[in-house]
């Protein structure tokens, strides 16, 4: 752990935003359930695979970095950090941002022009609305997606 907090992939010290069962006042607070509800269904969160394949704007990792950015605050997540790999000699970029609601990572192949995106997300966020940031940015001539539904109960 010590390792990847020096490479600023892991925070020194916990996130303000992280939840406590105990109140200012010192009286515990009920513990809120991100589960979500959905046609009859209780479950974690949805979780998206999406491969978009020939896509443009694949190796640059502030692009990437910026437009996933963009794709979580559009589905209604809270970004709480992002990492980029830029690789040689090919320039594919994999990433990851780092949500309160889970993650949306990217793994691209510009010589091959797909990139493979895993979009989970709990809550009241909607995944689905990353999809058109992401193809306004990557301008995918054909989208493959795939859904789940993570942590069913029941």
């Amino acid at each position: 752990m010590n390792a990847l907090a020096q490479l600023g992939m892991v925070s020194d010290s916990p996130r303000n935003i992280q939840m406590s069962p105990v109140s200012s006042t010192g009286l515990l607070e009920e513990i809120k359930d991100y589960f979500v509800e959905r046609d009859g269904m209780k479950f974690a969160g949805t979780h998206l695979l999406v491969d978009l394949w020939d896509a443009t704007n694949l190796g640059d990792p502030e692009l990437i970095d910026t437009t996933l950015c963009e794709a979580a605050l559009a589905a209604g997540a809270t970004i709480l950090h992002s990492h980029f790999h830029h690789f040689s000699p090919n320039g594919g970029v994999s990433g990851v941002v780092v949500l309160a609601e889970s993650h949306i990572s990217i793994h691209t192949w510009p010589e091959r022009d797909f990139a493979a995106v895993d979009i989970f997300m709990c809550g009241a966020c909607d995944p689905h609305l990353a999809i058109p940031v992401m193809q306004r940015t990557f301008q995918a001539a054909r989208v493959v997606l795939d859904e789940q539904r993570r942590g069913r109960v029941g």
